[in-house]
């Protein structure tokens, strides 16, 4: 991160000094938060930071090298701000967020002083505690291939090619009923066989629950309805007549990947890695043993 611009030295340089502390948050959904720790509005970037909304920063800490910046946020929970409903919701997970010093006699005279993300969120009694994390910490998450008999590709991704939007292969539907925003019945899906979205993903469309989505766990038919079920429950209200997508699903096999989706060129794994059988085998005197292929 570049440091501060000259006028911003020019004016902490002078002794006397003017300045406070705003913070923008920008959610995964779009839309943007600011504040401020000064008591009055400011207006920069785009965005009104707003004075007394009840957040608060602790001290930041900076190291150079690739150490992982890091600090905590401090804040009230309200309807004009940041709401708990919200939170429990998972709609500031990973949100986007930088801090300004800024100069409020000069809103020009500012500067970026961190830039990261929100990480681990926790509140209690009407206020919040979010913890930030900085740039680099995206350099603490593995990168490489991983060997194993399973895809390593996530469905649809870039390493995987398929197109979900493929006919056949995504759906999308009003709710019929839901339960506790885990369960989820229709009275028809027919063209979708049994198991076709299991391993899948529903993504809620319109509604309260707009852009949150969860790993399909189950799809079965149960007497003249079909059933999904969801790993993790939606962390916001369902009703009937929200629109919903359904993607298929898919279990990592090679076979699953030539059959159902046609996409065996794009496979990720490796089928025939040996199982951990292999390292006690011995020479034999009987049956085949050509040390040919082991499938």
């Amino acid at each position: 991160m570049p440091g501060p611009a000259q006028p911003f030295l020019d004016h902490v340089a002078t002794g006397l000094t003017s300045l406070c502390r705003a913070w923008a948050l920008t959610r995964k959904d779009g839309q943007a938060f600011g504040f401020t720790d000064h008591d009055r509005d400011l207006t920069f970037e785009g965005l009104s930071f707003k004075a007394g909304s009840g957040l608060t920063a602790r001290a930041l800490q900076q190291a150079t090298g690739l150490a992982v910046d890091n600090t905590e946020a401090l804040g009230a929970l309200s309807d004009a701000a940041i709401r708990e409903d919200e939170i429990a919701a998972g709609r500031f997970d990973g949100a986007d967020v930088r801090c300004w010093l800024v100069n409020w006699q000069d809103i020009s005279v500012r500067w970026l002083q961190f830039r990261g993300s929100i990480g681990e969120l926790r509140r209690a009694g009407g206020a919040f505690e979010a913890e930030l994390r900085g740039l680099s910490e995206a350099l603490n998450q593995p990168l490489g291939r991983i060997y194993q008999k399973p895809c390593t590709a996530v469905l649809g991704d870039t390493h995987c090619g398929f197109d979900l939007n493929t006919p056949g292969y995504a759906e999308e539907r009003a709710v019929e009923r839901s339960e506790e925003g885990r369960d989820f019945f229709w009275d028809d899906l027919s063209g979708f066989e049994q198991e076709w979205f299991t391993r899948g993903r529903l993504t809620v469309l319109n509604g309260v629950a707009k852009g949150l989505w969860s790993a399909i766990k189950q799809d079965r038919s149960e007497g003249q309805q079909r059933r999904i079920v969801l790993w993790e429950a939606l962390r916001a209200a369902i009703a009937p007549g929200d629109m919903v997508r359904l993607e298929a699903g898919c279990d990592k096999r090679m076979e699953t990947c030539r059959l159902k989706y046609n996409n065996l060129l794009n496979y990720q794994g490796f089928p025939d890695i040996p199982g951990e059988d292999w390292v006690m085998s011995v020479p034999r005197s009987s049956g085949i043993n050509t040390g040919g292929s082991r499938r």
